[in-house]
């Protein structure tokens, strides 16, 4: 994929305008909870500043309401942060948009944080007049924020349209380098794992991954569903039963890609207390709910993971918070970091489940992006992306 990178790009003098993914979990008191994506967005903010930019760096923090500002989604907890780990005074700039009275005080080789861009009126929806303002701003525009990339926003699109220059930061181009290498040409066998609560909000995923791979395993809710397709009691279980047709379709067009669960652990009631019990597919009981694979579908999944080529894993196969029916991703996790293969990883459960597994460190890239990755992985155009090509 063909576009400009900020490392190619002489930045020296020139006002530089970020737009990171800053949007930092933080608990009921506004603490930041992990500031895993502040991190990530250091290379490229100490990249420009090294060589001598004006540096400005915006992001959204969740969902506030447009064009109102309020602390609860300020961006101050994240400046603060910012400014230990550079260790340099990172202000923050309230009312950027409005009053541009501050870039008087912007000099080259300084840093501010320009305050949470939803609460700029016009940014979800893109609005070209608030585009061309922020981009009138800048010298240089960056991209480093995958995460929104599948999003057209006033500063995810419309700012890289109107500014003069616009490229790509280090962390999107890494994430975009590691899945063009995992999806364009992967060395084979490719096998892809695609697992969540909900079929509907991947059958699109499935069916684009279905023709890439060579073999696509299901878990979590998605695999009920297609058990059920097959002929298999559910039970309880979490299901979709109006997809049951458009799994049964994928079955029998790709009879030979989907290795299903041969046994499931099982409870009676949601929750971390009930009792697990190991059953075969083809006895479950009308309350029981299946949360997790059994230990013959690991099994049964282990040598296609050690002999891959390539590996692409979105969504645990069982509730893995709950200790008892953390097993099978915890094993599939264990044979994702002992294979040979390249590995990508990504979605919010995903990397909570390489966390808790400890497994970081034996994955060849882990995608910040959630939705990002998911769009990318269908074949999607990612809106932001394709304003920077």
């Amino acid at each position: 994929m063909n576009f400009k990178r900020l490392s190619d790009i002489d930045v020296r003098g020139k006002r530089v305008l970020i737009r990171a993914d800053l949007n930092v979990p933080q608990d009921e008191r506004g603490a930041i909870i992990d500031d895993t994506r502040i991190r990530a967005s250091l290379p490229a903010i100490e990249d420009a500043l090294t060589r001598g930019a004006a540096v400005m760096v915006t992001s959204h923090l969740d969902r506030p309401q447009e064009g109102v500002w309020c602390e609860e989604f300020s961006l101050a907890r994240v400046a603060t942060r910012l400014s230990e780990m550079l260790r340099r005074p990172v202000p923050l700039i309230r009312d950027w948009v409005i009053d541009v009275s501050w870039q008087e005080n912007l000099h080259h080789g300084n840093i501010v944080l320009l305050e949470n861009t939803r609460f700029n009126k016009g940014e979800k929806k893109n609005d070209e007049t608030l585009a061309k303002t922020i981009a009138a701003m800048c010298d240089v525009y960056v991209n480093d924020a995958f995460g929104t990339a599948h999003r057209a926003e006033a500063t995810t699109c419309g700012v890289a349209r109107f500014a003069p220059m616009a490229c790509a930061g280090p962390l999107l181009a890494a994430e975009l380098d590691a899945l063009s290498r995992a999806l364009a040409s992967p060395k084979r066998p490719m096998v892809a794992i695609v697992a969540g609560s909900k079929v509907s909000t991947k059958l699109t995923v499935l069916r684009s991954l279905v023709e890439k791979v060579d073999t696509l395993i299901v878990g979590g809710g998605i695999a009920n569903t297609f058990l059920l397709a097959r002929g298999y009691p559910v039970g309880n279980s979490l299901v979709e039963r109006e997809l049951v047709s458009e799994a049964e379709q994928l079955l029998a067009d790709y009879p030979d890609k989907f290795p299903l669960p041969v046994d499931v652990v099982c409870g009676k009631t949601f929750s971390a207390e009930t009792t697990a019990t190991i059953k075969s597919v083809d006895r479950i009981a009308d309350d029981d709910m299946i949360l997790d694979v059994g230990v013959k579908t690991t099994a049964l999944y282990a040598p296609l993971l050690s002999q891959a080529g390539t590996i692409v894993w979105n969504g645990p196969l069982g509730v893995f918070e709950f200790d008892a029916f953390s097993e099978g991703t915890r094993t599939l996790a264990k044979m994702i970091a002992e294979s040979e293969a390249f590995s990508i990883a990504g979605g919010g459960d995903t990397l909570a489940a390489i966390a808790k597994f400890n497994v970081e460190k034996e994955i060849d890239y882990i995608s910040t992006g959630g939705g990002a990755f998911l769009e990318f992985l269908e074949g999607r155009t990612l809106p932001a992306v394709a304003a920077l090509v």
